[in-house]
């Protein structure tokens, strides 16, 4: 049996930004994270173990002065920073680049268009409802955004009026051009119907370096003969990049722990020559290590 972890898996530039961050912060002394750092449970754990807190909104408000509190790399809303300027809670900010970018290009069109004549501007948001980031972006609309996740939800938009579309920066490729094509012979259709021009934008705000994860992972999941995937139960990323992965390998099982081990998935691995560990851009690389490490040392007992 051969194991091998694949090299493309691992918490992507974001991440590891944060997750720096916060070890950086934490040897000067209390920190608090507003939210899980990570969607993966056992880099959450890990993390606490040094000292940091998770905490929520309702915790934040409720702060001494002076607290310091994290920011993930999903971002926050304009209303958090508001909250923490009150309190005079000092904020480290670890949002990752690419969604401050994506934040201060929503905010930038709303501002543009919130005096149009046509009315408060239609932004719209390929992601999914309740997402850590997604809160963010619409944030940046006084929550004024609109949230759909697929093409099918098409009819929740007045195409009437026009249309400035972004997408959740870890959303697929597919999808996106998927809603465009849609929403794009929709606002045609009206655009005759009403006999003027309805403009409509988009912007295709999504990771290139989370996007391609998608190919790289399938091209790995198809050469093993069976694959582990490694993810944290509360990722959307993991959800999404293990139904690629089993797509490309019906021989894929998800765990979130070297705990999930069981002797009936040891017998599995033992019983086949290429056995590949994978995860999702929440997967810490020593989890990977760790599962490896206990496939290699564990044979199943009979």
């Amino acid at each position: 049996m051969s194991i091998t972890i694949d090299e493309h898996s691992g918490f992507c530039f974001g991440v590891t930004r944060a997750i720096n961050a916060a070890e950086q912060e934490l040897r000067q002394g209390a920190l608090c994270c507003l939210g899980d750092i990570v969607h993966n449970g056992q880099e959450v754990a890990r993390l606490e173990q040094m000292g940091l807190q998770t905490i929520d909104n309702d915790d934040l408000r409720s702060l001494p002065p002076h607290s310091r509190v994290l920011l993930r790399a999903h971002g926050e809303p304009p209303a958090t920073y508001w909250i923490a300027r009150q309190r005079g809670i000092e904020i480290i900010d670890a949002t990752c680049p690419v969604v401050k970018k994506l934040q201060d290009r929503i905010r930038a069109c709303y501002e543009q268009h919130k005096n149009d004549e046509a009315g408060p501007p239609q932004i719209v948001i390929y992601g999914k409802p309740g997402h850590a980031e997604v809160i963010g972006l619409q944030g940046q609309t006084n929550d004024t955004a609109i949230v759909i996740e697929s093409a099918e939800q098409c009819d929740r938009l007045d195409f009437r009026r026009p249309i400035y579309l972004f997408s959740q920066t870890t959303k697929s490729v597919e999808g996106f051009q998927a809603l465009v094509e849609a929403i794009r012979t929709r606002n045609q259709e009206a655009s005759i119907s009403y006999g003027r021009d309805i403009p409509f934008e988009y912007h295709d705000t999504i990771c290139r370096n989370v996007a391609n994860r998608v190919a790289k992972i399938q091209e790995f999941a198809r050469a093993h003969d069976i694959v582990i995937f490694v993810g944290g139960s509360k990722s959307s990323n993991a959800k999404v990049l293990y139904n690629h992965c089993l797509h490309a390998n019906p021989n894929s099982i998800f765990i979130s722990s070297p705990d999930e081990l069981t002797n009936e998935l040891l017998a599995r691995c033992h019983a086949v020559g290429r056995v590949g560990i994978c995860g999702a851009t929440s997967t810490p690389q020593w989890l990977m290590e760790q599962i490896s490490a206990r496939l290699s040392a564990c044979a199943p007992s009979h």
